[in-house]
């Protein structure tokens, strides 16, 4: 059973010792008393670090102070864990099947979950997955979890048919290896279900962590100045600006320049119901879709059906869609997704159905009018690159970080990378915390890039030939793209015909071929809406390297 607890309620607040003048040496501080020295007048004075008290010794790294703790473990030990998403809830699950009571703290108004989120809205009964839109399983760890939630109802297959959807309507169903699952009802539910039977896990929400301080041999966690409470060991399960701007003065430098190198992408979600069914062209119709992977289209790189994906019996409207945005497109369009201006909404909105009735291969305009839209940017959507482990840890520190884009892009790394920091952090507390060196992890791995669909990996998929680098799209797709809808065009330049055969019969050419054939294409200025907003593809940083 959880309990929720408002983030003002949780202990008193301690106050500290007021801070003076920092030591010049490097000399561990000590809260020992010390007797008055009677040969001098002047008081004896030892000036107190903050975070310093009972051995919590800071030491210089970088550009913060290193936290090191080096006092006692407590016997019964809390972890805080800091975002409520799949890893983070991962997390306390696993720390509770290990015996380590946690509390995990989350900015969530509606309920837990990250990307684990669905938006209903009443009275319509419009239910959207917003933001994960399936899962796969490849790993047996992960797999027991699956079929947990099986046995729960909270999740199912989709049998639906998903694909790969071309610019102009031609669409091919994906096939997979892994079955993929969906939550039932939305995935939200899901999120709710996971800690419903913990009884050593309390949650948090809604709340914001602003501060982290080492005080007393504990962290002690605050929302604007509101104690949080103390614990033994920290998670942080989120990333992106807030993630960085709370770790840039935490005393967990190595940590920091860590979740710094992570590089994401941002994703506008689009959000529509109509009252009638799509229309669907003939050729279309003939593989009716529930979520199509879109190629060829700079605006849009995924679109489902969430009315047929989660109420497959469900015969009339509203029919509730969900579209993603490519990350290049997300990128060049990217405001502050806080308070996103209406201007840039209605420019999304607009683009977005503009690219579906291009994926569709349908004329311009004759998409039916939207009951309802809801333009959101995801503007930490997915990693582009990873550093390949489960899990980043400082024992000085007592510290660790959790999340996919350890591993890689998918509900199953978020998961994985929960499940070792939980078996990681109750190793490193039953040690005692005497063997630091034993348990550092990931503090100085490099980085690769990680590739992917737009909306993230999907382990046993065949086809993965969309990428999540919103700077770089490969040559070889933008150029079939331009082929297909130019073709009509270069019938009336000869020239231009041959060099349209030459530059399209090899789906491997070079970079170099890329540019010549942008260029002659560039040269003949087509009078093509579609054109153009292709031709700005290439602008991304593909000619470039």
């Amino acid at each position: 059973m959880i309990t929720i607890l408002n983030s003002s309620f949780l202990y008193q607040p301690i106050k500290p010792i007021k801070p003076l003048k920092y030591f010049t040496n490097n000399k561990p501080l000590s809260c020992k008393a010390e007797s008055a020295n009677p040969n001098n007048n002047k008081p004896n004075r030892k000036p107190r670090k903050y975070n310093s008290s009972r051995r919590s010794v800071i030491k210089k790294s970088f550009s913060q102070e290193q936290v090191s703790f080096t006092g006692p473990i407590s016997n019964d030990p809390v972890v805080g864990i800091i975002g409520g998403g799949m890893s983070g809830l991962i997390c306390a699950l696993h720390l509770e099947k290990r015996g380590v009571r946690s509390t995990v703290f989350d900015t969530g108004m509606h309920g837990l979950g990250g990307r684990l989120g669905t938006r209903v809205i009443d009275p319509q009964h419009l239910v959207f997955d917003h933001a994960a839109q399936f899962f796969t399983v490849s790993d047996s760890r992960f797999g027991e979890l699956v079929n947990g939630w099986l046995e729960k109802g909270v999740i199912r297959e989709w049998e639906g048919v998903i694909g790969e959807l071309e610019a102009g309507g031609s669409f091919v169903p994906v096939t997979s290896s892994s079955p993929r699952y969906i939550g039932v009802n939305g995935m939200r539910p899901l999120a709710d279900s996971i800690l419903s039977q913990t009884q050593m896990v309390n949650v948090v929400r809604p709340c914001w962590i602003s501060k982290l301080g080492a005080f007393n041999g504990m962290w002690h966690l605050s929302e604007n100045g509101k104690p949080c409470g103390q614990f033994d060991a920290i998670v942080i399960a989120h990333n992106g600006k807030c993630a960085n701007r709370l770790l840039s003065t935490s005393g967990l430098p190595l940590i920091a320049k860590q979740m710094k190198r992570l590089e994401l992408s941002s994703v506008w979600a689009l959000l529509v119901a109509f009252e009638d069914p799509l229309p669907i062209p003939d050729n279309v119709a003939m593989n009716p879709f529930e979520g199509a992977f879109v190629k060829g289209v700079d605006a849009l790189s995924w679109m489902a059906n969430n009315t047929k994906k989660l109420f497959p019996s469900q015969t009339g409207g509203p029919h509730c869609w969900t579209f993603f945005s490519t990350a290049a497109y997300g990128k060049r369009n990217k405001v502050p997704q806080e308070s996103v201006p209406n201007v840039t909404a209605e420019k999304v909105t607009a683009g977005m159905l503009e690219g579906a009735e291009i994926a569709l291969g349908l004329p311009a305009g004759s998409l039916p009018k939207p009951i309802y839209t809801r333009v959101q940017l995801w503007g930490a959507a997915l990693p582009t690159n990873t550093p390949g482990i489960p899990c980043i840890f400082d024992p000085q520190g007592r510290a660790g970080i959790c999340g996919d884009w350890l591993l890689g892009s998918s509900l199953e790394a978020s998961a994985l990378s929960g499940i070792d920091l939980a078996n990681h952090i109750a190793d490193y507390l039953q040690s005692g915390g005497t063997r630091p060196d034993e348990f550092a992890i990931g503090l100085n791995n490099e980085f690769q890039p990680l590739n992917g669909y737009d909306i993230g990996q999907f382990p046993g998929l065949e086809s993965v030939e969309q990428v999540t680098d919103a700077q770089e799209c490969a040559p070889a797709q933008i150029l079939m793209s331009i082929f297909e809808v130019t073709w009509g065009f270069a019938l009336n330049f000869p020239s231009l015909n041959q060099d349209l055969f030459e530059a399209t019969s090899a789906l491997e050419m070079k970079k170099v071929q890329a540019r010549k054939f942008f260029l002659l294409l560039q040269a003949n200025e087509f009078p093509n809406s579609k054109l153009t907003v292709l031709l700005k593809a290439l602008d991304v940083g593909v000619l470039d390297s």
